[in-house]
């Protein structure tokens, strides 16, 4: 029996690293049987060289195509609108394209940007479209083009992305804590913060019970809160899990302003709550609550 291929694209950014871990953790005494795993971060595979991704693919013949990858600087993407669609939208469909032609099933990750925030209850799959900035136009586009292209996927829109990886907003806030005995943060745009490592385990879920359905569905942590209330909840449960360095901030003092309050240079959805019940009935998939997911993410970091 032929052992399947698995290509992981963004293999170090926060997801690809989660999902890499997760994968490990499962296969370390698993058969044989399991696919393997082909990792490629960006300074292997260059996103905007679309010659590069149809090598690379016709090279591995995956049999399922993971793209963990993105252009996510949401306000440089304002005045870096070409590379973020070269990145977002053609990459993406570059690789939809080579999906199909090896058979290929493809899971993309997408966001809650491509929604305009003004909707007055949860989001679900269906809802109009509309995004605000030049990111979340590129990641509809991303999604449009796999779509159009009409092989075998998956597509997982997300929000508030944070882990032990990269840069996110869990690492700034304990970063600043550390110096600031008071910050503002925003308390009028809301959402569910989902952690990598929610996303990867709930992946490798949708994996073992995908058959050939396509669609898009909503993948994030259960509840939510505002960008105020996941501050003060990353410096309780940090606290409480008795971590050094000490911070100096506590949770009464980060403060709650308004969007106006703090202006940025790409406009950010106001509403960006997901219902997850498609998952939940597709596959069975349901995410643990956000506050269960930070607490997961929390007890991993190190005390230094």
């Amino acid at each position: 029996m032929t052992q399947e291929t698995i290509l992981l694209i963004g293999a170090h950014g926060q997801v690809g690293m989660a999902l890499s871990r997760a994968y490990d953790a499962i296969t370390t005494n698993a058969p044989m049987c399991l696919p393997k795993v082909v990792k490629l971060s960006r300074e292997v595979l260059d996103l905007s060289n679309v010659d590069a991704i149809r090598q690379v693919v016709q090279s591995v013949k995956p049999n399922i195509i993971i793209n963990a990858a993105a252009y996510t600087a949401v306000d440089q993407a304002q005045t870096e609108r070409e590379l973020a669609f070269a990145i977002n939208a053609t990459a993406t469909k570059v690789i939809a394209e080579e999906a199909k032609k090896c058979q290929a099933k493809l899971i993309h990750y997408s966001t809650d940007y491509v929604y305009d925030g003004t909707k007055s209850g949860v989001y679900h799959e269906s809802d109009t479209t509309n995004p605000l900035s030049v990111y979340g136009q590129s990641k509809l586009a991303g999604e449009d083009a796999i779509r159009e292209v009409g092989g075998a996927h998956l597509i997982f829109r997300t929000s508030w992305v944070y882990g032990a990886d990269g840069h996110n907003f869990m690492k700034t806030i304990l970063r600043l804590s550390q110096s600031r005995e008071m910050l503002n943060i925003v308390a009028d745009q809301f959402g569910a913060p989902t952690s990598a490592k929610s996303i990867a385990q709930a992946t490798l879920d949708v994996i073992a019970h995908w058959q050939q359905q396509s669609g898009t569905y909503h993948l994030v942590n259960d509840g939510e809160t505002s960008w105020h209330g996941f501050a003060q909840d990353i410096v309780t449960q940090y606290l409480a899990c008795n971590k050094t360095p000490f911070l100096l901030l506590t949770p009464e003092n980060i403060l709650p302003i308004s969007t106006e309050e703090y202006p940025l240079p790409a406009p950010r959805p106001r509403n960006s709550r997901l219902n997850t019940d498609k998952l939940k009935q597709d596959f069975g998939v349901i995410l643990d609550s956000w506050q269960m997911g930070l607490n997961e993410v929390l007890t991993t970091l190190p005390n230094a």
